[in-house]
């Protein structure tokens, strides 16, 4: 599939990781960082990246962790991202604007596919005719320790249904990105976010700065 470069003038970034792995604070240096080369900026999020998405949101990250299947999760989240990216992410890279997505297509893969155990080919079958030919330029993999990042995630506080579940899943996830990676270096790139923010958001910038040349 191509690459929403290739049918826009936007660039289309996204973030990705395990819980407590540090996006939100780190999407802020990537807004930031293109800002300030004089690049219009959306930053949005999946799920809740429009006010349906915001509804969706709430129904899968609170409560019991057992209170969905993985393909009921599955079938809510493209629900967000059919309305995301009709609403949000196409129109703004259409216009010229860069995209910053915290989580997309790859979280899918990774909780509902691997470690919900749904499999990859019913993720890609059911969510390709969403996608479409919409797929990120550049994706960061923010990559943490799960025991480390559910420890942050608990500090954090806030709707912990997918931190509740076992370390086992957490550690399946952990490698489903990793492998991801593996098999797409020319759009994922590994960020090791057991550092501090400085050291994590230096990296970033690098990576960024070689991947879409500005």
């Amino acid at each position: 599939m191509d690459s929403a470069s290739a049918n826009s003038p936007g660039r289309f970034i996204t973030l990705e990781g395990g819980e407590g792995a540090g996006k939100s604070s780190q999407i802020q240096v990537v807004k930031d960082y293109l800002e300030a080369r004089g690049i219009d900026v959306v930053v949005t999020r999946e799920p809740g990246g429009t006010p349906v998405g915001q509804e969706i949101r709430n129904l899968l990250v609170s409560g019991d962790k057992d209170k969905w299947s993985p393909l009921s999760e599955t079938l809510l989240i493209l629900a967000d991202r059919a309305a995301h990216l009709e609403r949000v992410i196409r129109p703004a890279l259409a216009d010229g604007k860069y995209v910053v997505c915290d989580r997309f297509f790859d979280s899918t893969r990774a909780y509902q596919g691997i470690a919900g155990g749904l499999g990859l080919e019913v993720i890609h079958n059911l969510q390709q005719p969403v996608l479409g030919t919409t797929l990120p330029d550049v994706t960061l993999l923010l990559d943490i320790d799960p025991e480390k990042g559910l420890s942050r995630a608990q500090e954090r506080g806030g709707d912990l249904r997918f931190e509740s579940k076992t370390l086992a899943y957490h550690q399946t996830l952990r490698q489903a990105f990793l492998d991801f990676a593996k098999q797409e270096p020319e759009r994922m790139v590994v960020i090791d976010a057991d550092r501090d923010i400085e050291a994590v958001s230096t990296d970033i910038i690098t990576v960024l700065g070689e991947r879409l040349d500005v």
